[in-house]
Protein backbone atom coordinates (compact mmCIF):
# COMPACT_ATOMS: atom_id res chain seq x y z
CA UNK A 1 0.00 0.00 0.00
CA UNK A 2 1.34 3.50 -0.82
CA UNK A 3 2.34 5.74 2.05
CA UNK A 4 -0.44 7.80 3.61
CA UNK A 5 -0.01 11.49 2.76
CA UNK A 6 -0.77 13.65 5.80
CA UNK A 7 -1.33 17.40 6.22
CA UNK A 8 -1.03 19.10 9.64
CA UNK A 9 -3.23 22.15 10.29
CA UNK A 10 -2.79 24.06 13.57
CA UNK A 11 -2.15 27.71 14.40
CA UNK A 12 0.36 26.78 17.13
CA UNK A 13 3.88 26.05 15.80
CA UNK A 14 4.66 23.82 18.79
CA UNK A 15 1.53 21.74 18.17
CA UNK A 16 2.43 21.25 14.50
CA UNK A 17 5.98 20.28 15.42
CA UNK A 18 4.77 17.76 18.01
CA UNK A 19 2.48 16.01 15.52
CA UNK A 20 5.30 15.91 12.98
CA UNK A 21 7.64 14.45 15.61
CA UNK A 22 5.14 11.80 16.66
CA UNK A 23 4.78 10.78 13.01
CA UNK A 24 8.50 10.93 12.34
CA UNK A 25 9.25 7.24 12.79
CA UNK A 26 6.11 5.93 11.10
CA UNK A 27 7.06 4.30 7.79
CA UNK A 28 3.45 4.31 6.57
CA UNK A 29 2.89 8.09 6.77
CA UNK A 30 4.46 10.96 4.85
CA UNK A 31 3.85 14.53 6.07
CA UNK A 32 3.32 16.54 2.88
CA UNK A 33 2.78 19.95 4.50
CA UNK A 34 1.77 22.18 7.41
CA UNK A 35 -0.64 25.11 7.66
CA UNK A 36 -1.05 27.74 10.41
CA UNK A 37 -4.62 28.79 9.57
CA UNK A 38 -7.83 27.74 7.86
CA UNK A 39 -7.35 29.84 4.73
CA UNK A 40 -4.06 28.18 3.87
CA UNK A 41 -5.49 24.80 4.81
CA UNK A 42 -8.22 25.00 2.17
CA UNK A 43 -5.68 25.89 -0.52
CA UNK A 44 -3.24 23.17 0.52
CA UNK A 45 -5.90 20.48 0.73
CA UNK A 46 -7.04 21.34 -2.79
CA UNK A 47 -3.49 21.40 -4.10
CA UNK A 48 -2.08 18.36 -2.31
CA UNK A 49 -5.15 16.12 -1.90
CA UNK A 50 -3.84 14.54 1.33
CA UNK A 51 -5.22 11.23 2.56
CA UNK A 52 -5.19 12.25 6.22
CA UNK A 53 -5.73 15.58 7.94
CA UNK A 54 -4.64 16.48 11.47
CA UNK A 55 -6.94 19.45 12.01
CA UNK A 56 -7.22 22.00 14.81
CA UNK A 57 -10.68 23.42 15.46
CA UNK A 58 -10.13 26.98 16.72
CA UNK A 59 -7.87 28.89 14.32
CA UNK A 60 -7.61 32.40 12.84
CA UNK A 61 -9.70 33.08 9.75
CA UNK A 62 -11.55 29.80 9.32
CA UNK A 63 -12.10 27.18 11.96
CA UNK A 64 -11.64 23.48 11.28
CA UNK A 65 -15.29 22.89 10.44
CA UNK A 66 -15.34 25.76 7.94
CA UNK A 67 -12.26 24.25 6.31
CA UNK A 68 -14.07 20.96 5.80
CA UNK A 69 -17.16 22.73 4.47
CA UNK A 70 -15.05 24.20 1.67
CA UNK A 71 -13.29 21.00 0.68
CA UNK A 72 -15.02 19.10 -2.08
CA UNK A 73 -15.37 15.32 -2.05
CA UNK A 74 -13.55 13.09 -1.67
CA UNK A 75 -12.46 14.72 1.59
CA UNK A 76 -9.44 13.41 3.51
CA UNK A 77 -9.82 11.34 6.65
CA UNK A 78 -9.79 13.73 9.63
CA UNK A 79 -8.35 13.55 13.13
CA UNK A 80 -9.33 16.66 15.10
CA UNK A 81 -6.83 18.14 17.56
CA UNK A 82 -8.21 20.67 20.03
CA UNK A 83 -8.09 21.90 23.60
CA UNK A 84 -11.91 22.15 23.76
CA UNK A 85 -14.20 19.18 24.44
CA UNK A 86 -17.39 21.06 23.48
CA UNK A 87 -16.84 20.39 19.78
CA UNK A 88 -16.89 16.60 20.08
CA UNK A 89 -20.45 16.00 18.85
CA UNK A 90 -19.98 18.36 15.93
CA UNK A 91 -16.70 16.63 15.06
CA UNK A 92 -18.35 13.22 14.81
CA UNK A 93 -21.17 14.79 12.77
CA UNK A 94 -18.42 15.88 10.38
CA UNK A 95 -17.36 12.20 10.10
CA UNK A 96 -14.14 12.64 12.07
CA UNK A 97 -12.12 9.49 12.62
CA UNK A 98 -11.04 10.67 16.04
CA UNK A 99 -11.11 13.66 18.39
CA UNK A 100 -7.97 14.24 20.43
CA UNK A 101 -8.08 16.64 23.36
CA UNK A 102 -4.86 18.58 23.98
CA UNK A 103 -2.66 17.77 25.72
CA UNK A 104 -2.87 14.17 24.48
CA UNK A 105 -0.22 11.57 25.20
CA UNK A 106 1.73 9.49 22.69
CA UNK A 107 -0.32 6.34 23.28
CA UNK A 108 -3.62 8.12 22.59
CA UNK A 109 -2.16 9.69 19.44
CA UNK A 110 -0.87 6.31 18.28
CA UNK A 111 -4.34 4.76 18.66
CA UNK A 112 -5.85 7.49 16.50
CA UNK A 113 -3.21 6.95 13.82
CA UNK A 114 -3.77 3.19 13.82
CA UNK A 115 -7.49 3.71 13.36
CA UNK A 116 -6.80 6.07 10.46
CA UNK A 117 -4.62 3.44 8.81
CA UNK A 118 -7.33 0.82 9.14
CA UNK A 119 -10.01 3.10 7.71
CA UNK A 120 -7.88 4.26 4.79
CA UNK A 121 -6.89 0.69 4.04
CA UNK A 122 -10.56 -0.29 3.96
CA UNK A 123 -11.33 2.55 1.56
CA UNK A 124 -8.59 1.77 -0.90
CA UNK A 125 -7.77 -1.90 -0.42
CA UNK A 126 -11.01 -3.69 -1.19
CA UNK A 127 -10.12 -6.66 -3.40
CA UNK A 128 -13.51 -6.83 -5.11
CA UNK A 129 -14.90 -9.54 -2.84
CA UNK A 130 -16.37 -7.00 -0.43
CA UNK A 131 -13.98 -8.19 2.28
CA UNK A 132 -11.73 -5.34 3.32
CA UNK A 133 -8.05 -5.97 3.99
CA UNK A 134 -6.94 -3.66 6.82
CA UNK A 135 -3.34 -2.91 7.64
CA UNK A 136 -1.97 -5.07 10.43
CA UNK A 137 -1.79 -3.23 13.73
CA UNK A 138 -0.78 -4.28 17.21
CA UNK A 139 -3.76 -2.57 18.83
CA UNK A 140 -6.24 -5.32 18.12
CA UNK A 141 -9.90 -5.07 17.11
CA UNK A 142 -12.28 -2.29 18.07
CA UNK A 143 -13.90 -2.88 21.47
CA UNK A 144 -16.21 0.14 21.58
CA UNK A 145 -17.99 2.18 18.96
CA UNK A 146 -18.65 5.90 19.42
CA UNK A 147 -22.16 6.86 18.26
CA UNK A 148 -24.42 9.86 18.58
CA UNK A 149 -27.89 9.28 20.02
CA UNK A 150 -30.44 11.96 20.98
CA UNK A 151 -27.78 14.67 20.99
CA UNK A 152 -25.40 12.69 23.18
CA UNK A 153 -22.29 10.66 22.51
CA UNK A 154 -22.65 7.03 23.48
CA UNK A 155 -20.10 4.23 23.68
CA UNK A 156 -21.45 0.91 22.41
CA UNK A 157 -19.52 -2.26 23.23
CA UNK A 158 -18.92 -4.21 20.05
CA UNK A 159 -19.74 -7.41 21.96
CA UNK A 160 -23.30 -6.05 22.29
CA UNK A 161 -23.70 -5.58 18.52
CA UNK A 162 -25.85 -8.27 16.85
CA UNK A 163 -25.52 -7.14 13.27
CA UNK A 164 -24.69 -4.14 11.07
CA UNK A 165 -26.48 -3.21 7.87
CA UNK A 166 -25.51 -0.81 5.10
CA UNK A 167 -27.69 2.29 4.65
CA UNK A 168 -26.21 3.99 1.58
CA UNK A 169 -22.98 5.65 2.73
CA UNK A 170 -23.95 4.98 6.34
CA UNK A 171 -24.02 1.88 8.54
CA UNK A 172 -26.89 0.96 10.87
CA UNK A 173 -25.60 -0.72 14.02
CA UNK A 174 -28.08 -2.97 15.85
CA UNK A 175 -27.26 -3.55 19.52
CA UNK A 176 -29.90 -4.90 21.86
CA UNK A 177 -33.13 -2.96 21.41
CA UNK A 178 -31.28 0.05 19.97
CA UNK A 179 -30.16 0.94 16.46
CA UNK A 180 -27.61 3.63 15.62
CA UNK A 181 -26.89 5.22 12.27
CA UNK A 182 -23.12 5.69 11.88
CA UNK A 183 -21.52 7.90 9.25
CA UNK A 184 -19.04 5.29 8.14
CA UNK A 185 -18.99 2.80 5.29
CA UNK A 186 -19.59 -0.85 6.10
CA UNK A 187 -16.13 -1.81 4.81
CA UNK A 188 -14.49 0.76 7.13
CA UNK A 189 -16.27 -0.70 10.16
CA UNK A 190 -15.45 -4.24 9.06
CA UNK A 191 -11.75 -3.37 9.01
CA UNK A 192 -11.88 -2.35 12.68
CA UNK A 193 -13.90 -5.26 14.08
CA UNK A 194 -12.69 -8.68 15.24
CA UNK A 195 -12.68 -10.80 12.04
CA UNK A 196 -13.23 -13.99 14.05
CA UNK A 197 -16.43 -12.60 15.55
CA UNK A 198 -17.83 -10.18 12.96
CA UNK A 199 -18.30 -11.67 9.52
CA UNK A 200 -19.56 -10.17 6.27
CA UNK A 201 -22.37 -12.42 5.01
CA UNK A 202 -23.78 -10.11 2.34
CA UNK A 203 -22.76 -7.01 0.47
CA UNK A 204 -24.88 -5.03 2.92
CA UNK A 205 -24.67 -7.10 6.12
CA UNK A 206 -22.17 -7.98 8.85
CA UNK A 207 -23.21 -10.32 11.68
CA UNK A 208 -21.77 -11.12 15.08
CA UNK A 209 -21.21 -14.90 15.01
CA UNK A 210 -21.77 -15.05 18.76
CA UNK A 211 -25.34 -13.95 18.10
CA UNK A 212 -26.12 -16.48 15.35
CA UNK A 213 -28.61 -19.12 16.47
CA UNK A 214 -29.32 -20.99 13.26
CA UNK A 215 -28.37 -21.24 9.58
CA UNK A 216 -31.09 -22.41 7.21
CA UNK A 217 -30.22 -23.42 3.60
CA UNK A 218 -32.37 -21.62 1.04
CA UNK A 219 -31.82 -21.71 -2.72
CA UNK A 220 -28.98 -20.87 -5.12
CA UNK A 221 -26.42 -21.37 -2.35
CA UNK A 222 -27.98 -18.76 -0.05
CA UNK A 223 -28.72 -19.22 3.66
CA UNK A 224 -31.11 -17.58 6.06
CA UNK A 225 -29.27 -16.49 9.21
CA UNK A 226 -31.38 -16.39 12.37
CA UNK A 227 -29.96 -14.30 15.23
CA UNK A 228 -30.68 -14.78 18.91
CA UNK A 229 -32.92 -11.69 18.98
CA UNK A 230 -35.16 -13.16 16.28
CA UNK A 231 -33.71 -11.10 13.44
CA UNK A 232 -33.51 -12.95 10.13
CA UNK A 233 -30.95 -11.85 7.54
CA UNK A 234 -29.67 -13.43 4.31
CA UNK A 235 -26.21 -14.78 3.60
CA UNK A 236 -25.47 -14.58 -0.11
CA UNK A 237 -23.64 -17.32 -2.02
CA UNK A 238 -20.84 -14.84 -2.75
CA UNK A 239 -19.81 -14.76 0.93
CA UNK A 240 -20.36 -18.43 1.76
CA UNK A 241 -16.71 -19.45 1.24
CA UNK A 242 -15.53 -16.58 3.45
CA UNK A 243 -17.88 -17.62 6.27
CA UNK A 244 -16.73 -21.24 5.95
CA UNK A 245 -13.10 -20.15 6.28
CA UNK A 246 -13.89 -18.24 9.47
CA UNK A 247 -15.90 -21.15 10.92
CA UNK A 248 -13.30 -23.70 9.81
CA UNK A 249 -15.89 -26.07 8.34
CA UNK A 250 -18.32 -26.32 5.41
CA UNK A 251 -21.88 -25.16 5.96
CA UNK A 252 -23.64 -27.90 4.04
CA UNK A 253 -26.92 -27.49 2.20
Amino acid sequence: MPRIRALIVDDEPYARERVRRLLGDDPDIEVVGECPDGFQAVDRIRALAPDLLFLDVVMPGKDGFEVLDEVSAPAPAVIFLTAFDRFAVRAFDACALDYLLKPFDEERFARAVRRAKQTLAARGDDDGTGVARPLHTSEGPLLRLVVRSNGRIRFVKTADIAWIGAEGNYACVHAGAESYLVREALSALEAQLDPQRFVRIHRATIVNLDRVRELEPMFNGQHAVLLDDGTRVTMSRRYRAHVERVLGRPLGG
